[in-house]
């Protein structure tokens, strides 16, 4: 036991430890990009101030609205991840999917969803687990199935609770969206 701790500084110390071993033998790196600076005008507006950060990531900060509008527009399959920006697991995994989208771009959207910021949304969504990354594609009914109205709908093709890389998000891509393999290893 450390001395001039209390047990909420050892537990903080342990779970910190845990996250950390966990990141390194998942093989992953902490973002080597710092955090954007607010300044006074965006702390109002929390959503705006990330929105102008994030305008040229292939990877955008979405709103549950623009999200829900996103649904219901079908160019290319829709990929999000749900996260929180106090998650350890999230943060790792930002850089792997900002570049996943890059290499997509053109072929798959991909957006970010704060569950904070967002928490109706996340409810819909039923997130339960940070990061969860859903694989998202057009609801296209089979001939005498209901549900053909006129308004695209969104269906749910995987779902991943974790940190995942990039190489895998671009497996999972290929496989639900484009008719790959399925990849053997997450």
């Amino acid at each position: 036991i450390l001395e001039g701790r209390d047990d909420d500084d050892e537990k903080i110390c342990v779970i910190l430890a845990v996250t950390m071993a966990s990141s390194v033998v998942q093989g992953f790196a902490p973002p080597s990009a710092q955090r954007p600076s607010f300044t006074a005008t965006t702390r109002s507006h929390p959503i705006s101030a990330l929105h102008s950060v994030a305008e040229d990531k292939a990877a955008p900060l979405v709103t549950g609205e623009e999200l829900e509008l996103m649904m219901t527009e079908w160019d290319e399959p829709l990929v999000v991840d749900a996260y929180a920006t106090w998650c350890g697991p999230c943060l790792l995994m930002a850089p792997e999917f900002e570049a996943a989208a890059q290499e997509l771009k053109g072929r798959v959207r991909f957006c970010k969803l704060d569950t904070d910021l967002e928490p109706d949304m996340a409810g819909r969504l039923n997130i339960m687990g940070l990061p969860t990354v859903l694989f998202l594609d057009k609801f296209e009914p089979k001939e005498g199935q209901e549900g053909g109205g006129e308004q695209a709908r969104a269906m749910l093709k995987d779902r991943i609770e974790g940190a995942i890389r990039k190489d895998s998000i671009i497996a999972l891509c290929e496989h639900h969206f484009f008719g790959g393999p399925m990849p053997e290893q997450v």
